[in-house]
């Protein structure tokens, strides 16, 4: 392993410190870990303030490259940014304690399997949780919104993804599905140079066709994507779909906490501005009320989205949480930690604007969406109550009572 201390012009104020810690490990894939160093002012503290990141990495690196890249990142996207105190929206009223071993707990019992980076297999019971935490948001769309819904395909067209902006403000996040070129001559060579080696991975991409396809980062984009250029029939749609969704998370990757393949339930609302933000702010309230009657400890406030490597970034994460556009629910999975389950955003007309989607009476469409992560949500029940069936919630532990499931004896410590 090696270590280099990149320095930075001026301190980052603390401030800042979440945004600096969710792009460090996106600057080069070379990084494998980090940690913030403390800036000294004159009286030999800087207080929250970081004045270096020591970076570690498995290979010799160029550090004076990797310390300008640091730099960049840091003068473009991360001190322009208007700090705006935390907002919280609501607190769970409920004292429950997260077990600070759930997930080594998890695959002691076989409850869990990790597959890769980013990559975990669900077994019983936590698939059934999944499930009936599904079935239970899918109550709330179908009581308040009447929503249609649809199972798309996996693979998105990359134009969608393009129109919409996300290449150019996640480019980080992107995970691209290649195929080979459609020639006989492509395949034989291919055919022949993977009977001779041992691995393929950096002698696979030269031989692949044009992407015209991605693996999508979540679910709203296929239901722009379905609507693109068409003028709605009615004032006010509403869809929901379930299904993989897929980021590259480099090495921030844990547990179940975040993953590089997951699944998302969404609710994508589409219509008149004052429809699209009473939708959001309904489902929200209605996601609370679900939260305080399953006694999960957590919160809602005020968030942005991980804006990456574009020219706007710092103003695109300033401007979101100033107009309070994306609200996240947080729920507890350790000793003063938790995660992100669900997330409730306005567009206003980007989305309609991109996509050319027409109100009835011609003008564009506002539109907002409502995101739950299924595994994590999953994650932070069994934090919050272990995997035995029997210690859940009601609503949740009667919905499982039909599902074949597996109770495992708690690991040691649970």
């Amino acid at each position: 392993m090696h270590s280099y201390q990149l320095d930075l012009d001026e301190p980052v104020s603390g401030a800042h410190l979440d945004e600096l810690n969710r792009r460090v490990y996106y600057i080069s894939e070379a990084i494998t870990g980090f940690r913030l160093v403390p800036a000294e002012g004159a009286d030999g503290t800087g207080g929250d303030a970081v004045g270096a990141v020591v970076v570690t990495t498995e290979q010799p690196v160029d550090a004076e490259a990797l310390g300008k890249k640091l730099r960049h990142v840091v003068d473009t996207e991360v001190r322009p940014q208007l700090h705006t105190p935390p907002k919280v929206l609501w607190r769970s009223p409920s004292g429950r304690t997260p077990r600070p071993d759930t997930f080594a707990g998890l695959l002691a019992d076989g409850v869990v399997h990790e597959i890769g980076p980013g990559q975990v297999a669900l077994g019983a019971p936590a698939l059934a949780a999944l499930d009936a935490l599904d079935g239970l948001l899918q109550e709330i769309i179908r009581e308040e919104f009447g929503a249609r819904e649809y199972r798309y395909p996996t693979l998105l067209p990359v134009t969608a993804l393009h129109r919409s902006g996300y290449l150019s403000s996640f480019p980080q996040h992107m995970m691209f599905a290649a195929r080979l070129d459609g020639d006989v001559d492509t395949y034989r060579a291919f055919a022949e140079e993977v009977g001779a080696r041992e691995t393929i991975g950096d002698r696979v991409l030269h031989r692949c066709a044009p992407v015209d396809r991605v693996l999508p980062p979540t679910m709203c984009y296929h239901t722009f994507d379905q609507f693109a250029g068409a003028t709605l029939p009615d004032e006010n749609t509403v869809v929901t779909a379930k299904g993989g969704s897929f980021r590259h998370e480099s090495r921030y990757h844990q547990t179940m906490e975040r993953l590089a393949d997951f699944t998302i339930r969404e609710t994508v609302f589409l219509g008149t501005a004052e429809f699209v933000r009473e939708a959001r702010d309904r489902f929200r309230r209605r996601a609370v009320e679900l939260v305080e009657r399953l006694d999960l400890a957590g919160r809602c406030e005020v968030a942005s989205d991980p804006f990456f490597a574009g020219a706007a970034t710092a103003a695109q994460v300033s401007s979101q949480r100033l107009l309070e556009l994306k609200h996240e629910l947080h729920l507890d999975v350790g000793p003063g930690d938790s995660i992100s389950v669900g997330s409730f955003n306005l567009h206003e007309k980007h989305f309609g604007d991109a996509f050319g989607i027409k109100g009835p009476d011609g003008s564009t469409v506002h539109s907002a969406c409502v995101g739950f992560g299924l595994e994590r949500l999953t994650y932070a029940l069994l934090c919050q109550y272990g995997w035995d069936v029997d210690d859940w919630p009601a609503p949740l532990a009667e919905r499982c009572r039909t599902t074949p499931h597996r109770t495992p004896q708690p690991a040691r410590g649970m």
